[in-house]
């Protein structure tokens, strides 16, 4: 499939059926698969043969879409977890272990801060947050002898701000390490992060990819291209024998293309069990076969809407990367020219109060925690996720008490621009 178009990949890549097989992708709902021989299964164990002996490490069903994925991506190996969450953090700790080292963007997901900045913390793994808009001189000064890995997100959720690739590429990879995109909100039908120097793809498959708040999941793809054997020292889970996998040395069998994806499924996975569920596995490539279609027309009702709000007397202001006042303008111009994704967020001038009464008057627009769905959802961060929050901590945050943060759907753009404007005319 690699000749082909990412439309025609959004498809038809990950599973070719032979002759009188199911045209469709099959759920292989077994946790276990039988063979004639102890030889025979010994040799799976072994990573000696290609196969599946138990759906916690493996199943068809998940390798076919985790193949689409890569392919989406143009990666060389992918594998789906359980969650996004789950993505990242095997990601990370596949590289990572008590006394290492990461740099990151303070820019990323709540959830991610967390488990980054103290979950991964309580493990003995450190982290330097720094500004996804520093300098290069500042972004080399966060690195450590013990630095493992650099992650960012494409798009961050819910501030928005546009990673740039190339100079957090560039930066991790003079100092030996790999750069690690989530790449969530844009997906890779607008912005393809390998491309651009990111080693490892992360995605919580649960927003876009998914599409329909069906099926929470997410997925890591390896680009194949970090060369571990040149880096021993930093990491040794894939360059020196892996004594819990019969001595394996990850990084010589499987190469830069396979060893990232082989370890952490046959190491993380199998002691950690967050596999992604066959049935999930399946509604996820039904998104995935229309990933292309949905993600210009979310790009084109946030537009819409950001332009919009942009000119309401009633808003303080709009973060939309899409927007030509943004920050973010010419960086997103650069990594996503066909535009970045549906999510916009902005301050209604009155505070909470303006923010609750704006919301409950919205028609369309569910108030949900989720994003990234067919459907336009919203939240209002201060009385919801951050409710906890003084009014000076959601400042510190970000995240001020007006502050609304709207996913736009698949609906007609005209219909959300009204709702919008009948609701923002109500407060």
């Amino acid at each position: 499939m690699d000749n082909y178009k990412i439309n025609t990949k959004c498809v038809q890549a990950g599973y070719r059926p032979g002759n009188g097989e199911p045209r469709q992708i099959p759920i292989i709902q077994s946790t276990t698969f039988k063979y004639d021989t102890s030889e025979d299964m010994g040799k799976l164990f072994d990573l000696e043969a290609s196969g599946y002996f138990y759906s916690r490490l493996q199943n068809p069903t998940n390798d076919y879409v985790a193949a689409k994925i890569a392919s989406l991506e143009g990666g060389t190996a992918a594998m789906l977890t359980s969650s996004g969450q789950a993505a990242n953090f095997l990601a990370l700790f596949n590289i990572c272990e008590c006394g290492s080292h990461i740099v990151s963007s303070s820019s990323i997901y709540g959830g991610t801060f967390n488990l980054i900045s103290v979950t991964m913390a309580k493990m003995g793994v450190e982290v330097t947050f720094v500004s996804p808009d520093c300098t290069e001189e500042e972004l080399n000064g966060a690195f450590q002898e013990n630095t493992k890995a650099v992650f960012g997100e494409s798009i961050a959720n819910p501030a928005l701000t546009v990673l740039d690739i190339e100079k957090f590429a560039k930066a991790a990879h003079s100092h030996g390490v790999p750069l690690i995109v989530d790449n969530t909100f844009p997906t890779p039908v607008n912005c393809r992060p390998i491309e651009w120097g990111a080693d490892i793809v992360v995605h919580s498959t649960t927003k876009y990819m998914d599409g329909h708040g069906a099926a929470v999941g997410g997925a890591i793809v390896d680009a194949g291209r970090f060369d571990w054997m040149a880096h021993k020292d930093k990491f040794p889970g894939l360059c020196v024998p892996d004594e819990s996998y019969h001595g394996i040395t990850y990084g010589e069998k499987f190469g830069k293309e396979g060893a990232f994806i082989t370890k952490c499924t046959a190491q993380l996975m199998r002691d950690l069990g967050c596999v992604q569920s066959p049935q999930n596995a399946y509604l996820l490539n039904l998104g995935l076969e229309s990933l292309h279609v949905r993600m210009p027309r979310h790009v084109e009702n946030g537009q819409a809407v950001a332009e919009f709000l942009e000119g309401r007397p009633e808003v303080a202001y709009v973060n939309y990367p899409g927007l030509p006042s943004n920050q973010y303008y010419g960086l997103a111009q650069k990594y996503m020219p066909k535009g970045g994704c549906g999510v916009v967020s902005f301050e209604l001038k009155g505070g909470r109060r303006a923010a609750e009464a704006f919301m409950k008057q919205l028609k369309l627009a569910a108030i949900e925690t989720h994003v990234a769905d067919a459907r336009t959802c919203c939240l209002n961060p201060a009385t919801t996720t951050h409710r906890q929050m003084t009014e000076e901590q959601l400042l510190a945050a970000g995240v001020p008490s007006g502050l609304v943060r709207i996913s736009c759907g698949l609906e007609d753009k005209e219909d959300l621009v009204a709702d919008l404007g009948q609701a923002l005319a109500a407060v």
